[in-house]
């Protein structure tokens, strides 16, 4: 059950994640979670993950929204383009423990998923596991959340 604390979550997903997407949608619905789709809004067998997940993901660094789910064949890509946008902490999630342990530990603010691997049900608990989970800001990873921002702040100045 995901606690009921508000929360604004986005989504987006290309072709290859779009069944789950919109199944992940009405879960959320159905738990009382508002959730904002940035697309696709229709199955393309043709379109192009960047072009949903970068407007997800410069939404979440723009703090529009607190958390968001990225959804393509793998989870691969939807990762990697999240990942290049500043302040967003994206991975490729598979499995219980580092749904919640990325957001404790390393302030995950992104969960990818592959909608070609991940069965709705596990897509549903790993989900809930990030949604639920809290990062812990404790010093040491705070301390590396700070050399993380450094080396992104590096790299948009260079």
């Amino acid at each position: 059950m995901i606690n009921k604390r508000r929360m604004n979550i986005g989504i987006a997903a290309d072709h290859g994640g779009f069944e789950l997407k919109e199944f992940l949608i009405a879960h959320l619905k159905t738990v009382g979670i508002e959730v904002i789709d940035f697309g696709a809004f229709a199955l393309d067998k043709t379109d192009d993950y960047p072009d949903y997940i970068v407007p997800l993901s410069k939404a979440l660094a723009e703090k529009r929204i607190e958390r968001a789910i990225a959804v393509c064949g793998s989870g691969v890509g939807a990762s990697i383009v999240a990942n290049k946008i500043a302040g967003v902490r994206a991975a490729l999630i598979t499995e219980y423990f580092s749904a919640h342990q990325g957001v404790e530990d390393d302030d995950l603010n992104m969960i990818c998923l592959g909608g070609r691997i991940t069965g709705a049900n596990s897509a549903q608990e790993l989900v809930t596991a990030f949604l639920n989970a809290k990062f812990s800001g404790e010093e040491r990873h705070v301390r590396r959340l700070e050399k993380i921002s450094k080396l992104e702040l590096h790299i948009h100045n260079n």
